[in-house]
């Protein structure tokens, strides 16, 4: 499946449906009269998060969305059909954004939130809605009200606990292989992920979500590499793991380069908790390994994990700190939306 993570699309909500002009003709009836029924409602445009979608491609190939109009009333005082509800399924993440990007118009967190996004238009009167003592035989009717458009962005922001961060090559989408249950592409060059990948991690009988990123390098909040555009999709995660390749030329200067982007990019990227970890340790001496690692955490202030995703060795610890991390950046989370909710309560 191709990756989309932004697309423009068209809306446009149903209008209502007209009211009839009619009157009542029966025989063997003594009084007549208007019997015009009203229109129908217009269809909404609705937004639903939905589970099992991670991309945005489908809106690639359609691009306009109309809801139906109303059905137009009838004699007998019938009213017209109301049309369906247009309902857009996204992924949960989807933010639905101004044409100009200027306003996030509204934020689909959870499964199963549901938004009427634009509303269809009311049915207009029949005739028989104008009857009145001095208008005994009105021939006017509504024309239905008219429906509601608009251009909107959507872009998705994958939700994820743990982002994965670092330059190119440095091993990421091997750790991701190496834990979960995704099958990255890997490869023996710069920028083998070209975009986001997301994994489930299990252990312990728990379970978080991890986000393969594509690399950065020096410029990226410029646009230079891939860019910064898919930095967005980790700006939910909770945690971020930064690999840095051991055999690369200089692992301090890797540490520093990456750091500098997330503060550049800004959004709380450079404030999130961060785990760092020395990645492809089998790939140099154990001198080198060590010599590393404290020039690391001099220059870091935190603690250097060694790990080596192609053989496995260091994974185990890594994992056991991001459960333990997730979990009380979780129970922090929790706490802070029931401090929230009691602060705005009425009681």
């Amino acid at each position: 499946m191709q990756f989309l993570d932004q697309a423009k699309i068209y809306l446009r909500s149903g209008a209502g449906g007209p009211g009839a002009v009619s009157f009542r003709h029966e025989k063997y009836i003594e009084y007549g009269g208007p019997d015009g029924g009203n229109g129908g409602k217009g269809g909404d445009i609705v937004f639903e998060a939905v589970p099992g979608l991670n991309t945005l491609i489908d809106f690639r190939y359609t691009q306009h969305f109309r809801a139906a109009r109303g059905a137009s009333g009838a004699g007998s005082n019938k009213t017209g059909a109301g049309a369906k509800d247009l309902v857009i399924h996204v992924p949960v993440g989807t933010q639905v954004l101004s044409e100009d990007k200027e306003e996030i118009l509204h934020d689909f967190t959870k499964v199963g939130e549901k938004v009427i996004f634009l509303k269809g238009g009311d049915g207009g009167r029949g005739n028989a809605s104008y009857k009145s003592s001095t208008n005994r035989a009105p021939r006017q009717h509504g024309p239905g009200w008219p429906a509601q458009e608009a251009w909107v962005w959507l872009r998705l922001k994958l939700l994820a606990d743990v982002g994965l961060v670092g330059l190119p090559n440095a091993g990421k989408s091997t750790f991701l292989k190496a834990t979960t249950n995704a099958h990255p592409k890997i490869g023996n060059y710069p920028f083998t992920t070209l975009f986001p990948q997301l994994g489930v991690v299990r252990r312990h009988g728990q379970e978080f979500v991890l986000a393969d990123i594509p690399g950065l390098i020096e410029g990226a909040s410029e646009g230079i590499g891939i860019g910064d555009r898919f930095l967005g999709h980790i700006e939910r995660c909770r945690i971020l793991l930064h690999l840095i390749d051991a055999s690369g030329e200089d692992p301090i200067a890797a540490w520093h380069e990456v750091q500098n982007e997330l503060a550049l990019y800004g959004a709380g990227l450079a404030e999130k908790p961060q785990l760092l970890a020395l990645n492809k340790i089998d790939s140099v001496d154990e001198e080198t390994c060590a010599e590393l690692s404290q020039a690391l955490e001099e220059a870091s202030g935190q603690k250097v994990l060694l790990l080596s995703g192609a053989t496995g060795q260091g994974l185990d610890p890594i994992l056991d700190q991001l459960i333990t991390m997730t979990g009380r950046a979780m129970e922090k989370a929790q706490e802070s939306s029931a401090q929230t909710e009691k602060i705005w309560s009425p009681i």
